[in-house]
């Protein structure tokens, strides 16, 4: 097995959110706030895309304008223009009983944007997954998570997988197409060590979670069955997306966050090939002429 590049010279804090977008990788450094690409050369730093003056844990582009994203970002979502300015859609945390971050989120193929948040202390339970509908509302749809990560969505877009990182549970939801609504979730896998990341789906329906704490990656059948497992020479790794021209390239972030002596590659970005391909990351597809939100349900 070939081992893992690495891609970069940069070692992040906290990496994730990685996506493929528009031929490209893009991914945060959650608590630095900023927004990064991967660079054409594996010798070379990443290029800065744009930074907030808060926490950015993930970003979806929106259809059909380039440079425009909408962000799981501070405590809340947001709409970020091409030169950086950010417009508040909600900001649903603010006034938390404990302070409170958003961490990770995806639009789904249906158009939607999903982001959930967590406690800086993660507090158990304090955690809530929102959904921001195409019409620019944004509605609570998930309580009492102490960590969520992902979601990831099945190319249908009517199964969603969503990791409870700090119980080390990965729980499956059925999506109503339509209204996404969310059904009566199952456990899909329950992990022995360390706690499931950043998550994608590939061509074959399977999915693809890090696995912090590990330095490993794991591939699950629909069925819940382990079909492969990846191993990294960084501890954390945090979050992943399937990419490249073919889509045939598993991206890697991983963090030094916590570590008291970091090694050479904790923090950095890596490619592993694999198999079965994936799709590019799905955008966010607004209703109306602004992306902004029209009125806020929690």
């Amino acid at each position: 097995m070939t081992a893992p590049a690495v891609l970069g010279t940069d070692r992040l804090e906290l990496g994730e959110g990685i996506r493929w977008i528009d031929g490209r990788a893009v991914l945060t450094d959650i608590l630095t706030g900023r927004l990064l690409a991967l660079p054409d050369r594996p010798d070379a730093p990443l290029s800065p895309i744009t930074g907030l003056p808060c926490p950015l844990g993930a970003v979806a582009p929106v259809d059909e304008r380039p440079g425009h994203w909408i962000a799981a970002a501070g405590t809340g979502i947001c709409y970020i223009g091409p030169a950086g300015r950010v417009d508040w859609i909600a900001r649903p945390e603010d006034d938390a009983a404990v302070t409170m971050r958003m961490n990770d989120g995806v639009a789904d193929p249906h158009g939607r944007f999903w982001a959930g948040s967590m406690a800086y202390e993660a507090t158990e339970d304090a955690g809530s997954l929102y959904r921001l509908d195409r019409d620019g509302r944004v509605t609570r749809v998930l309580r009492d998570v102490t960590i969520p990560n992902g979601p990831a969505f099945s190319a249908d877009g009517t199964v969603m997988y969503l990791a409870d990182s700090a119980r080390g549970v990965i729980r499956r939801y059925p999506v109503d197409p339509v209204s996404g609504d969310l059904g009566t979730p199952e456990t899909f896998v329950t992990l022995r060590s360390g706690s499931p990341d950043g998550m994608t789906t590939d061509m074959e329906g399977c999915l693809w979670t890090a696995v912090w704490g590990t330095g490993q990656v794991h591939r699950y059948r629909p069925d819940g069955s382990l079909a492969r497992m990846v191993g990294l020479p960084a501890g954390q790794p945090a979050g992943l997306c399937l990419g490249g021209n073919d889509g045939r390239t598993l991206l890697v972030t991983s963090a030094h966050i916590g570590l008291t002596s970091p090694g050479p590659l904790d923090g950095a970005v890596f490619a592993v090939r694999v198999d079965v391909p994936g799709a590019p990351a799905a955008p966010y597809r607004p209703t109306v002429p602004s992306a902004r939100g029209r009125g806020n349900r929690h």
